[in-house]
């Protein structure tokens, strides 16, 4: 059985034992709309759950609207131009509007990768500003959470007397749902802020996981931070298999996201009819495959689908090696996962990007994982607990020599974009 994964921008297609496969799953078709330029227009107009942006932008002096850094594919030069147009109308000056990207603990966006993002003429004709989460001087504190997190805010948005956010909904492999209250927390918080909500605390309970948000207290924490310095308009998307906007939801912080996440869920959530000895899945491809990093999201988002001391294959680019030098170095500098969940999980003990690694243990507790990457050398792999593999084929046959002959199998082309369910 021939099967195309999501890798890199140009895709990779395998081939799967027939008689092993027992499913290949992936989104339910939802309709791209037909005019999304106007549907913007009218969810402008039209918002969930509070006035118009016309309404809201009039006598503002100082905007910050926020996007997701080059990882999301939110179609931006679809998005901002109506948005833009609109604080226009409403006499507010280009000078008086900063596009703030949401960076989170990610490395800043310049150069082509901004023109990528939003548009070459909007970099050109606006302030735009990378969230910057370990400079100091560039938060502001608000205080402490209901959980006790403490919180500092990019000054950009703190300081604006409307905020608006422009992101994504599709799933999360800890938040249950990417979009609205994320791009806030963690997309424009200090490191410190992030730290202390990235932690095992709120991580390792079995409801931070893709798909959930009730009870999620990882979802929650996200939500209660957004809310001590609310945007005042959101504008979330989904988008279909080849990246095509299927539902816009504006308006409220919170009822706004939830619309699109109940939206949402109806086609990302997969039935599964048994787990599988083996899942072949990726990381959803470019722009989300760009490293190691990322690449733990779908082995996480894999997990519903195979049994317990099965086999994940997962083909990732990841041309950008492991990902961030803080990353790098507590992966290749951690020997047993275990004792490093233990470590962080005292009290007072934080390691930067301390939380991806725990995502990873998480993910060889239950099962084993087989690579497949052309960025990054199969020496450096095999340092991160995961096997090394020279094409998907071969890891495939190898994990069916563990689990024989008869191992079932499920493919996941789109990696982390479905949700995997055993109770659908």
């Amino acid at each position: 059985m021939k099967v195309r994964l999501d890798y890199g921008t140009a895709g990779l297609e395998v081939e799967l034992p027939d008689a092993n496969v027992t499913q290949v799953l992936g989104l339910r078709p939802a309709p791209p709309l037909t005019d999304p330029a106007n549907a913007v227009r009218s969810a402008l107009t039209h918002p969930i759950g509070c006035a118009p942006l016309s309404e809201l932008a009039a006598g503002r002096s100082r905007v910050c609207i926020v996007v997701c850094d080059v990882t999301r594919p939110v179609p931006n030069k679809t998005l901002l131009p109506p948005i833009l147009e609109t604080l226009l109308a409403a006499g507010i000056e280009k000078q008086q509007i900063t596009i703030l990207i949401a960076t989170g603990t990610h490395r800043p966006n310049l150069g082509d990768e901004l023109d990528r993002l939003i548009g070459s003429k909007i970099a050109s004709e606006y302030a735009v500003v990378n969230h910057d989460c370990r400079n100091e001087t560039s938060h502001v504190s608000l205080g402490m959470s209901p959980a006790g997190v403490p919180v500092s805010l990019d000054r950009v948005f703190v300081q604006a007397d409307l905020r608006i956010t422009v992101g994504l909904i599709e799933p999360h492999f800890m938040a249950g749902f990417s979009g609205g209250r994320k791009l806030v927390m963690p997309g424009i918080a200090s490191i410190e802020t992030i730290s202390n909500w990235h932690c095992p605390r709120f991580l390792e309970s079995p409801l931070s996981q893709s798909g959930t948000v009730g009870g999620n207290p990882v979802h929650a924490e996200s939500l209660a931070i957004a809310k001590m310095c609310r945007p005042n308009f959101i504008m979330d998307v989904t988008l279909d298999e080849q990246n095509q906007i299927t539902g816009i939801f504006a308006g409220d912080l919170e009822q706004a996201w939830y619309a699109g996440v109940a939206f949402a869920s109806d086609h990302v959530r997969a039935r599964v009819e048994a787990p599988a000895d083996i899942v072949v899945t990726s990381c959803a491809g470019s722009p989300l495959d760009a490293s190691f990093y990322q690449a733990v999201k779908g082995m996480v988002g894999a997990l519903p689908a195979v049994k317990k001391g099965g086999s994940i294959v997962i083909a990732s680019e990841c041309a950008e090696g492991l990902g961030s030098p803080d990353f790098a170095r507590v992966l290749t500098e951690t020997d047993d996962l275990e004792e490093f969940v233990e470590y962080i999980s005292q009290p007072g003990v934080f390691v930067p990007e301390e939380w991806q690694v725990e995502e990873l243990a998480r993910v060889v507790r239950h099962a084993e994982v087989y690579c497949v990457t052309s960025g990054i050398e199969p020496e450096t792999l095999a340092n991160c607990f995961v096997m090394p593999a020279k094409n998907v084929e071969n890891a495939v046959a190898l994990a069916m020599a563990k689990h024989g002959s008869n191992a079932s199998i499920i493919a996941i082309p789109r990696g982390p974009y479905v949700i995997p369910d055993p109770n659908g």
